[in-house]
C-alpha cells in the first residue's frame, strides 16, 4: 500500500503548492506534508519568495503533541528540498535535524544550486529517500520555473481569438470575438504570467492596457515587440528580471514570428461564432503541437496545445 499512499499524500502536496501560483514567483510552487502513523501531522506551502519554504511551514504546523512521532514520520515534498543558503537556510538540513525516517520527493530541482544535492544530503544522513512520485504532475505544475532554468528563457504562451471561419479581424478591422466570460478567463491567464507582449502595430492601433481588470491578481509587465526591441532583446529582458513566463497576445505577424522561431511552449485558441468572410488569417497551429485539452466555454471552443518536449 506504500505506493498508493505515497501518491495520495503527494497529490495533497500539489494541492498545497498551487496556492503559491500568484505569489511565489520567481521561486517555484512547492507543497509539503508530514505524515506519521498514516495521518497528516503538518503541512505547508511556499507562499512568497524570500519567505519560509514549504518544508519549514509544514514542520511549523506540527502540534507539540505530535512532535514525538517525527522519528517515524515521512515528509512528502513536491520538489527536491534545497541544499544551499539563499534567502533562507537549506531545507535539506532542516529535514535532517528533525530526524524524520523517510522523504518522498516529487521531482528533482533543475536549479543549478540544487539539482540532486538536496537528495544526496538526505541520503548521506541515512534517511530513506524516494524520488519521482507523481513526477509528471510535479513537473507540469512548475513548468514555467523549469523552462526558465533549463532553457534560459521564459515559458511562452501564445494566445489568440479567432472567428468561426478562422480570421483574427474583419477585413482588417478589429472585431469583438470573446464573450464577457471568456474575456475574464483571459485576464485570469494574464495574472498567471510575469510579462505580456504585443506587436508594435497592435500597440499603435489599439493601445491595449493588457492588465487584469476583469480578474484578481498582479498584472503582467507589458512589453512591445518592434524592430528596435526584437525577440532576442525580449528574451534577454525576461532573463534579467527573472520573468519566468511570457504571454504573447499580438497580431498575426507577432504570433507567427514566435512560431517561426520555435519560441513557444503552449498555445491557447478561442474560436467564436462570428463569421466575417475575410480578414487577417489566424496563425496555423504548428504540425508538431499536441492538443492538451479542448472544451466549450460560454459557447466558444477553447483549445490548449503544447509542444512535445519530454517531461514538460
Amino acid at each position: 500500500m506504500k505506493g498508493t499512499d505515497d501518491k495520495m499524500f503527494m497529490r495533497r502536496c500539489l494541492q498545497l503548492a498551487a496556492n503559491g501560483l500568484l505569489t511565489s514567483r520567481p521561486n517555484p510552487m512547492v507543497g509539503a506534508v508530514v505524515v506519521a502513523r498514516e495521518r497528516i501531522i503538518g503541512e505547508g506551502w511556499h507562499v512568497r519568495c524570500g519567505e519560509a519554504h514549504a518544508e519549514v511551514n509544514a514542520f511549523a504546523a506540527i502540534d507539540d503533541a505530535d512532535e514525538k512521532w517525527l522519528p517515524e514520520a515521512t515528509i512528502y515534498v513536491s520538489l527536491e528540498p534545497c541544499a544551499h543558503f539563499g534567502k533562507t537556510p537549506p531545507c535539506a538540513d532542516l529535514i535532517v535535524s528533525k530526524g524524520v525516517k523517510r522523504v518522498v520527493v516529487g521531482c528533482v530541482d533543475p536549479f543549478a544550486r540544487v539539482q540532486g544535492r538536496g537528495i544526496q544530503r538526505l541520503r548521506d544522513a541515512g534517511i530513506e529517500v524516494s524520488v519521482g512520485v507523481l513526477e509528471k504532475e510535479c513537473l507540469w505544475l512548475n513548468r514555467r520555473f523549469f523552462t526558465f532554468h533549463q532553457r534560459q528563457r521564459p515559458y511562452i504562451t501564445l494566445k489568440w481569438a479567432q472567428t468561426a471561419d478562422g480570421f483574427l479581424d474583419d477585413h482588417g478591422t478589429a472585431v469583438s470575438i470573446s464573450t464577457p466570460y471568456t474575456k475574464m478567463l483571459v485576464h485570469k491567464l494574464r495574472s498567471e504570467h510575469d510579462a505580456i507582449l504585443v506587436g508594435r502595430v497592435t500597440e499603435e492601433r489599439e493601445h491595449p492596457l493588457l492588465n487584469v481588470r476583469h480578474w484578481h491578481g498582479p498584472s503582467p509587465q507589458k512589453m512591445v515587440l518592434s524592430k528596435a526591441h526584437g525577440i532576442d532583446a525580449v528574451m534577454a529582458e525576461c532573463r534579467e528580471h527573472q520573468w519566468l513566463s511570457l504571454l504573447v497576445e499580438g497580431g498575426r505577424h507577432t504570433l507567427q514570428s514566435f512560431i517561426d522561431n520555435d519560441l513557444w511552449d503552449e498555445i491557447r485558441i478561442e474560436t467564436g461564432h462570428v463569421v466575417v468572410g475575410g480578414g487577417t488569417v489566424a496563425p496555423a497551429i504548428p504540425s508538431h503541437a499536441i492538443l492538451l485539452h479542448h472544451e466549450i466555454v460560454d459557447g466558444h471552443m477553447v483549445e490548449t496545445w503544447i509542444k512535445p518536449s519530454g517531461n514538460l
